[in-house]
């Protein structure tokens, strides 16, 4: 699907009657041009016939951050407050856009909400989205804004040792743009936010959004946003820190792990997912089950997207109908695969590797 395609699919799914000259009007082209991209709309299966019958195949919606990750790796060993000579590279990135490219590896078909500037790192996002099959319809561009960019600094064994980030543009995601959207969300098999976006519009989302909402709380200084809408979530997926910020509870030991969930869980959260770093996972839900799961063995390339990746694979896994332990062994396969791979998304992601690394 092309930019233009998106753009009108999206006015039509907004509005079914809408007519083709109110479309025109909209993106500033021809009639006749609108005809010729509804035809190819059409022929590409996103609607059928006459009216504008939308095609209404399950699909996933990712609300979150988009960007361009400019990532150095040094030769040796890091030497704080100097020049280390090493290798710098360029790529796409953000939490959701991480989360929503794992989740298309995985085969699901994704919709995204983020914010874009006008910008040349815009075009390339959006051009790579179309390629990836991501849905960037939805999305806000906002005029003279600039795309999020996330600088981060690695050790010479590939863990993130530091990173900065422009991503003022999130402040466009208020709650007013987000309840334009909601037929959309509330149409999706499942909804996954991180906390990019402002305070205010996840707590729009919790209140307002109908289907199951999964929450990265992507960092300790960002996880305070989640704790006024926890009883409202599906999924969370915390690490140490994280957890013990939003519970309350000090993790020394496995009791302290499990009443550290359990203090999650008395929200009204579903289930949660305490990433423990080398120790794997520790997996608990409303339904009483808890459960310490080990790492997948890995050969450690680059740790950036393991993150990402796991929670792409939880939100593959609640649609696959997979148990609280097979979810977690999901979610730890894929973080495996992503380690593997020399950059923050690796290609060789599938359900299928999944599944064989899971032992599903």
């Amino acid at each position: 699907m092309t930019q233009r395609e998106a753009q009108i699919l999206q006015w039509i799914q907004e509005n079914p009657l809408i007519s083709q000259q109110e479309l025109a009007d909209r993106a500033g082209i021809t009639r006749s041009s609108v005809a010729v991209h509804i035809s190819n709309l059409m022929k590409k299966g996103y609607i059928d016939g006459k009216g504008y019958i939308i095609r209404t195949a399950p699909y996933a919606v990712v609300v979150g951050g988009v960007n361009m990750d400019i990532g150095g790796t040094p030769y040796a060993p890091l030497v704080g407050q100097d020049s280390n000579p090493g290798r710098v590279r360029i790529s796409l990135g953000g939490v959701g856009r991480n989360i929503a490219h794992n989740m298309a590896l995985l085969g699901l078909d994704v919709r995204m909400i983020t914010a874009l500037g006008d910008d040349m790192n815009a075009q390339k996002i959006t051009t790579s989205c179309i390629e990836l099959g991501i849905d960037l319809g939805p999305s806000l561009q906002v005029p003279g804004g600039t795309t999020s960019t996330y600088l981060f600094i690695t050790n010479d064994k590939g863990d993130m040792e530091l990173a900065v980030s422009d991503m003022e543009i999130y402040d466009h995601l208020t709650p007013r743009f987000l309840a334009t959207k909601e037929q959309l969300l509330n149409n999706a098999r499942l909804v996954v936010a991180d906390t990019n976006i402002p305070a205010e519009s996840l707590q729009w989302l919790a209140a307002n959004c109908k289907a199951p909402l999964f929450v990265d709380p992507v960092s300790t200084a960002k996880a305070v946003k989640v704790a006024p809408v926890l009883g409202a979530l599906h999924t969370l997926k915390p690490n140490r820190i994280e957890a013990e910020l939003l519970s309350g509870v000090p993790i020394v030991d496995d009791r302290s792990l499990a009443a550290c969930a359990d203090a999650l869980l008395a929200t009204g959260l579903h289930r949660v997912f305490i990433s423990l770093g080398g120790d794997g996972v520790y997996a608990a839900d409303y339904l009483g089950g808890h459960q310490k799961v080990p790492c997948v063995p890995a050969r450690m390339v680059n740790t950036t997207g393991c993150g990402d990746a796991f929670m792409a694979a939880l939100a593959w896994g609640w649609l696959e109908g997979l148990g609280l332990e097979e979810a977690a062994r999901a979610g730890l396969a894929a973080s495996a695969i992503a380690m593997e791979g020399t950059e923050t998304i690796n290609p060789e992601l599938t359900a299928a590797a999944v599944r064989a690394r899971a032992g599903l």
